[in-house]
């Protein structure tokens, strides 16, 4: 055994799982200047029952008043200045005179609030409003703080723009999708608030607000710029990281409860393959199943031939299914993309993303393609692609534990044992159904892994004549991580009653805390019943981090 617990790179540690998912150190108050803000801190502001207030930096405030000065200096001088004394667009070359920069702000929002399909979730909206703020707190987009304080106070409030999913192309960033946004703050629009809708200029003045009246390059700088795909892109990567978590404790538990080889987790293997992700995995695995029974009793195996013979069929095989053995090595990739695709996304959040950009120092204005969402939508194509490869891997692992030809003496479909005498004899289906619809996840999962970012179209008269795709990339993540979670819950209830069937010696101390927490929301399938309900449960377990962090402090002790 000692050879399974060899010394161990620190790049193994299991717990380091992504910045994302580091502990926020408990705060009342988050504020943003345009350069620091972490993914951590847009979930905590998104998801959490206790968001944090969120509040712009005195350094930002000074930054915007340069920003606005500039802007209204080089407008008064009667230069032609894009978005703000000129159409958008293709309309470029329709100057206008400084009087009318503000109605042509107001018909931007106005033409653009053209989106389809079912509103964005309001965890999803919190974070577009919180990186739309940071955005423009960088101080180089020419708007007033007084703008970016009434969105502030709008999330505060838990004021909510309804923004439909479909409509962005990616660039000029979400144009689109953010125009309702615009439109909370001007009163345009439609929002809600603890769930009921209502128009935003009766809303605002409800919460003691008053909608904003937008200045030259205001309504520009609200909808240029890719938060919309970024609101998605950073909760897509934290369920992706839970999502990777909980794909390696159902593998300790599929080791486990079908008595596998947990030699194929040896970090002899991994020191010859040592992507950082994949050891990561293969350790927490290892620790996962240290102290059970079925570890300690498969460690050596199998026992040599006795007696001269020439030929045996043994009884277990020297190696587990693919599915089992090459596990570290699939959530491994999920691991390592998020690596990096985190690293993307965190300097997205914290971009001058809109155009024109006021560069003060040189007093000039430029424009430019910040609104690009190039790297948000790369970085989604490669994590949906390898969070559903998650799915398939724990579908194929399902099929393995509920399959009586494969599942070492379990019953078929992990249905309770009873006599044949029994009058329940034959009546119960167990997890067959589970199966079912597990597989139908993993096929849709699958499905949606084709990459948007491929599929960019010429739009707009022909002047966004490449375009990222990017919001379509990122809503494709996140829908794909909603997906595979459901498959991890409907997972993790089958392995628990797998393990009930085995004998509690089967799992060991950190697998017997998940068992025991899953069993707080699905008891033990004592016969055929609706689990539909049960999944939703697990799948939140899985979501908002408690079974990661009550299985790891486990670890810790």
């Amino acid at each position: 055994m000692s050879n399974l617990f060899a010394a161990e790179s620190s790049s193994a540690e299991p717990n380091g799982l992504l910045k994302s998912l580091d502990p926020l150190e408990r705060t009342d108050e988050i504020s943003i200047d345009g350069y620091g803000l972490r993914a951590a801190e847009v979930a905590a502001v998104a998801r959490s029952t206790e968001r944090p207030r969120v509040t712009l930096s005195a350094d930002s405030c000074h930054r915007m008043a340069q920003s606005r000065r500039l802007k209204d200096q080089l407008t008064a001088s009667g230069i032609p200045i894009y978005g703000v004394t000129s159409g958008f667009g293709d309309s470029n070359t329709r100057q206008i005179s400084d009087a009318k920069a503000a109605e042509l702000q107001k018909n931007l929002i106005r033409f653009l609030g053209s989106g389809v399909g079912p509103a964005a979730p309001d965890e999803v909206v919190r974070a577009t409003m919180l990186v739309r703020a940071n955005c423009l707190a960088r101080g180089a987009s020419g708007v007033r703080p007084e703008l970016v304080r009434l969105l502030i106070d709008c999330l505060n409030l838990d004021l909510l723009p309804v923004i439909p999913e479909r409509g962005s192309v990616g660039a000029s960033g979400d144009l689109v999708p953010l125009s309702y946004l615009a439109g909370l703050l001007t009163g345009q629009a439609q929002a809600t608030y603890q769930g009921i809708r209502k128009p935003a200029d009766q809303a605002l003045v409800e919460h003691g607000l008053a909608p904003v009246e937008l200045v030259a390059k205001e309504g520009l700088a609200l909808v240029n710029g890719t938060s919309f795909m970024s609101g998605f892109a950073v909760l897509a990567l934290r369920d992706a990281a839970e999502l990777a978590f909980a794909a390696d404790l159902c593998t300790a538990l599929t080791s486990q409860v079908l008595r596998g080889n947990p030699g194929h987790f040896a970090d002899f293997l991994f020191e010859h393959k040592p992507h950082t992700g994949v050891r990561q995995s293969a350790t927490l695995v290892r620790r996962l199943l240290s102290g059970s029974a079925s570890f300690d009793a498969n460690v050596e195996r199998p026992a040599p031939v006795a007696g001269g013979a020439d030929f045996r069929e043994l009884d277990q095989p020297i190696q587990d299914r693919y599915s089992i053995r090459c596990a570290p090595h699939v959530t491994g990739t999920v691991r390592d993309t998020l690596e990096w695709a985190e690293q993307w996304i965190t300097t997205e959040i914290n971009s001058a993303n809109d155009n024109p950009l006021f560069d003060v120092e040189a007093g000039v204005v430029r424009s430019g393609g910040n609104f690009y969402g190039g790297h948000v939508g790369l970085a989604m194509d490669a994590l949906k692609t390898a969070v559903a490869g998650l799915g398939d891997l724990l579908d194929r692992q399902l099929e393995l534990t509920v399959d009586e030809k494969f599942n070492n003496g379990l019953t078929p479909n992990l249905i309770p044992r009873v006599a044949p005498d029994d009058r329940r004899a034959g009546l119960h289906h167990g997890f067959k159904g589970m199966q079912i619809t597990a597989s139908a996840l993993a096929a849709e999962a699958l499905k949606w892994t084709m990459p948007a970012s491929s599929f960019s179209r010429s739009t707009e008269a022909h002047n966004q004549d490449k375009v990222s795709m990017g919001t379509i990339a990122s809503r494709d993540a996140y829908a794909v991580g909603g997906l595979v979670r459901n498959i991890a819950a409907i997972h993790l209830m089958a392995l628990c009653q797998a393990a009930d069937l085995r004998g509690p010696d089967s799992l060991s101390r950190p697998t017997r805390i998940a068992y025991e927490l899953v069993r707080k929301y699905s008891p033990h399938l004592d016969g055929d019943r609706p689990l539909d309900t049960e999944i939703e449960l697990v799948s939140r377990l899985i979501a908002s981090g408690e079974l990661r962090r009550a299985v790891t402090a486990e670890l810790t002790d």
